[in-house]
């Protein structure tokens, strides 16, 4: 068989563990890390070409890698970055790739007000727009007036407004197409902002904001944010505390003794590490509680489904 022939931006059997927060999983059969719409647009186009499944991914949070690594095209948005600002209109135009921090800092220094919140997750638009991410009580799908999307199939752009991404909590559009050999990928966002504020008070709030979550969750170590969907109006992190499992060990992976919705890494944790202690989370809340927590945590590659035995 003759070797594939590669796009400039793809690359072959790529490991993956770095593009992601939590620090673990295998490699990529082939990976892109696209500086354009444009470049990205043709990366898809040679995919779908292959018949090969996309996986777009972010900033790498909120993803578990198997150990087994990826088959087809991971897709590495975060170099698609950039934010444009009118005051004037109180919007934000953003690239998928921008990071939500950056741009809560980017925005507050433009004297646009709504966006402080976003401190607070350690992703990017695009990401934040396929899972409606939020915090504080509020969530992207509140400030979001339109996105555009890349059809890979057809290479065609879409734009669709807030209320054509069926969001909800913790979901939209997007995820009802994620099974999908070639999803729909987000290029960029628009968001709708305040004027008028002083940019100092702004950033103030910001950084109290990030102090906040570095009082309450343990961003000292690599962890791939809320594991689990709050069953509302419980806290998941609440239940997991109540039933004594925080600080239990597969592994190098912990359930953390600072926020029991997060799993993080302690050195050299393995995926199935991390799985084994989401699977004893949901079978002790469902046998104590009778409720059954469902992952923020998206899968990429092979994983067994039935739960693993303990390890370590």
């Amino acid at each position: 068989m003759s070797p594939v022939s590669l796009p400039a931006a793809v690359l072959s059997n790529q490991p993956l563990a770095g593009l992601t927060s939590w620090k673990v999983g295998g490699t990529a059969e082939y990976l892109a890390k696209p500086c354009s719409v444009a470049q990205l647009a043709h990366v898809v186009q040679w995919a779908v070409a292959m018949g090969l499944p996309i996986h777009p991914i972010g900033a790498g949070s909120n993803l578990l890698v198997s150990d087994e690594g990826v088959e087809g095209l991971a897709l590495c948005l975060r170099r698609l970055q950039g934010a444009h600002f009118k005051p004037t209109a109180e919007l934000v135009q953003a690239y998928a790739g921008e990071s939500l921090p950056i741009l809560a800092r980017k925005a507050a220094r433009a004297g646009l007000q709504g966006l402080e919140w976003f401190v607070g997750i350690p992703g990017t638009i695009g990401g934040a727009v396929a899972m409606n991410a939020g915090c504080q009580g509020t969530c992207l799908a509140e400030r979001l007036v339109d996105v555009e999307l890349l059809d890979p199939s057809t290479g065609r752009s879409w734009r669709l407004r807030e209320q054509d991404m069926a969001f909800g909590y913790r979901h939209s559009l997007l995820q009802d197409m994620a099974a999908a050999q070639t999803p729909w990928i987000v290029t960029s966002a628009c968001l709708r902002t305040s004027p008028g504020h002083n940019p100092q008070s702004l950033l103030e709030t910001i950084k109290a904001n990030l102090s906040q979550r570095h009082r309450t969750q343990p961003c000292h170590l690599p962890s791939g944010g809320s594991v689990f969907r709050n069953p509302l109006p419980m806290k998941a992190g609440k239940l997991i505390d109540l039933l004594g499992l925080k600080g239990e060990r597969r592994g190098d992976a912990e359930i953390s003794t600072m926020h029991g919705n997060f799993i993080v890494n302690r050195g050299q944790a393995k995926a199935q590490h991390i799985q084994a202690l989401i699977h004893l989370v949901q079978d002790s809340v469902r046998r104590e509680k009778g409720i059954t927590l469902q992952t923020e945590v998206k899968r990429l590659g092979r994983f067994d489904q039935s739960p693993p035995s303990p390890v370590g």
